[in-house]
């Protein structure tokens, strides 16, 4: 538990360190147009600080934010059947085109003595 809050402070250390290295990058802009100098590049404490803050903010926040999945999708397929792949609720459409094409249409009643003939056969 001990770990967690020092990861804690030193992510939020981190952000404050990068909005104060984004302040100074402003400010030297801002300094730069003042005495009508042309902008080359970032002075190289303010580069030192953006990089370093960036690599504790990423390294804290991975700690902080705990155990991944695995992008592997095999792994969580290990834990399934065959008989639940191909399930996929969400594409199941029961109001399609067939209810017009069929007005007449009067569903069997199920039964349970399962005959040779399934709901899904249509005569032509």
């Amino acid at each position: 538990m001990g770990t967690k809050i020092v990861n804690r402070i030193m992510l939020i250390a981190g952000l404050i360190s990068l909005l104060h290295s984004a302040f100074s990058a402003a400010h030297h802009r801002t300094y730069l147009r003042l005495t009508e100098q042309d902008w080359t590049r970032l002075p190289l404490d303010i580069v030192v600080q953006i990089v370093v803050s960036l690599l504790v903010v990423v390294y804290n926040l991975i700690q902080v934010v705990g155990n991944f999945k695995e992008i592997r999708a095999t792994v969580d397929m290990q834990e399934k059947s065959w008989d639940t792949l191909g399930n996929l609720p969400s594409f199941y459409t029961f109001n399609h085109r067939g209810m017009a094409l069929y007005q007449n249409y009067e569903p069997e009643e199920s039964s349970s003595a399962g005959g040779s003939k399934s709901n899904l056969d249509v005569d032509y």
